[in-house]
């Protein structure tokens, strides 16, 4: 092993001997990273907070149980999942009897995986274990915004994953540095603008890439829908991390009427769950930082303000807010939210939802809430995202035998579960012709 203190040199030298390709290998590298999850939970908490002002409920939850299903899951099935595939006889057909033929993965190598700082725990450490049951080194960047959470992995990763996997903290210059090495896979959390530059980057080397970006994930509300669920359930998943979740609800198409009767809805949901003074509320977040609170609060001009629009700079307090009348050419109809409002945009029909829906970027998610079959069978038909999910936003993050990611604009690849296998390996095929 060469002496070097490179630490994409040290997991390529790691990865060269071979020991990361058993299975025994791999299912070590996740029990640790779960020990990492459990024996760390109220520190990885504090450090959300730190950057993020998040409730540690939220944090529990959302960064540190659910990646520690996941990794309980993959331990359950990974050695299936990794069984080598065979073809039958007919697949042969044509060949020397005695032929057989299969696929299996292998490892691509060392992946570089560049971490978003709104979920900066769940968001850095899923992918490191997918490309570890993979049988995979990994370089893990976490982000610069979220400094406390960098920090306590830079810290956590070495001390638990020793020899699998490294962390270099940094900014843009940090980044741009690995973005000229040579990995086997990298894997990229983040806005579609530096995806582009991920991607370019990656071309310089044909290093194949997974981009996990975001976009406007509409809703659709039907007329036929309970709108006191429809309330509670968006308030949960929109408001959640103040409004910053790549896949939270990002604009409601729904009829006039019944845009009138969900804006009602909304206000009673929110004082529920955060109380008459959201920014008292213990459950309730901040925005990362100033130059994310300037960018979200000049987008609540648009509209008129049904419930919230209050803000304190000082605080990185934008309470949770919703618009109504939002007509499509509005500020806050040009780009992803990513932040804690919610604008509601009246449409005649599903009709006119899904020619809107289908005249902008594909989402990331689509959701609908409605009890018609025909409705949802005409929403799965005729429009295109990364996820649908009915009745419940954001719910299908949750189930790991799922694909998570998005299509067009909204990212290439996914992962969770089997797929994370399968985003970090190659599926080799073998042919075996006899001699004789």
């Amino acid at each position: 092993m060469p002496h070097s203190d490179d630490p994409v040199d040290q997991l390529r030298a790691v990865f060269a001997t071979g020991r990361t390709r058993p299975l025994g290998w791999r299912r070590e590298q996740l029990t640790r990273l779960r020990a990492l999850f459990a024996e760390n939970r109220r520190e990885l908490a504090d450090a959300l907070h730190a950057d993020l002002r998040k409730p540690p409920a939220e944090a529990y939850a959302a960064e540190v149980d659910l990646p520690l299903r996941e990794i309980d899951h993959t331990l359950d099935h990974l050695e299936e999942w990794l069984a080598p595939q065979q073809l039958g006889p007919a697949a042969l057909a044509g060949l020397p009897e005695g032929s057989t033929a299969g696929t299996r993965y292998e490892p691509l190598g060392t992946v570089l995986v560049i971490a978003p700082w709104n979920y900066p725990v769940q968001l850095a450490l899923l992918p490191v274990a997918g490309a570890l049951a993979a049988g995979n080194t990994v370089l893990l960047k976490p982000s610069e915004l979220a400094p406390a959470s960098s920090a306590l992995l830079a810290r956590l990763v070495p001390r638990y994953l020793d020899g699998a996997a490294a962390v270099v903290e940094g900014g843009v210059p940090e980044t741009t540095e690995l973005l000229a090495r040579r990995f086997d896979h990298i894997f990229y959390t983040g806005n579609g603008a530096v995806g582009r530059i991920v991607l370019r980057a990656a071309a310089e080397h044909l290093t194949p890439v997974t981009l996990e970006l975001g976009g406007k994930s509409p809703v659709f509300v039907d007329r036929d829908a309970d709108l006191t669920t429809v309330a509670e359930r968006l308030v949960r998943t929109k408001f959640a991390n103040a409004g910053q979740t790549c896949v939270a609800p990002d604009y409601v198409l729904t009829d006039p009427d019944t845009a009138r009767g969900l804006a009602a809805a909304l206000a009673g949901a929110v004082e529920r769950r955060f109380g008459p003074d959201p920014q008292g509320s213990e459950a309730y977040g901040r925005i990362v930082n100033e130059r994310h609170f300037d960018r979200v609060s000049a987008l609540l001009t648009s509209g008129t303000t049904a419930v919230g629009g209050r803000t304190d700079r000082a605080d990185r307090y934008i309470a949770p807010t919703v618009l109504a009348g939002v007509e499509p050419d509005e500020p806050v109809m040009q780009e992803e939210i990513f932040g804690p409002v919610l604008p509601l945009v009246e449409v005649a029909d599903l009709d006119e939802a899904i020619a809107f829906i289908n005249e902008r970027d594909k989402p990331l998610a689509l959701y609908a809430f409605t009890g018609s079959e025909t409705t949802r069978r005409r929403l799965a038909a005729e429009t295109s995202s990364g996820g649908l999910g009915f009745g419940m936003p954001m719910a299908h993050l949750r189930v790991p035998d799922l694909p998570f990611g998005g299509v067009g604009e909204s990212g290439m690849g996914s992962y969770h579960g089997p797929w994370s296998l399968a985003a970090f390996s190659h599926r080799r095929a073998r042919l075996d012709v006899p001699l004789h």
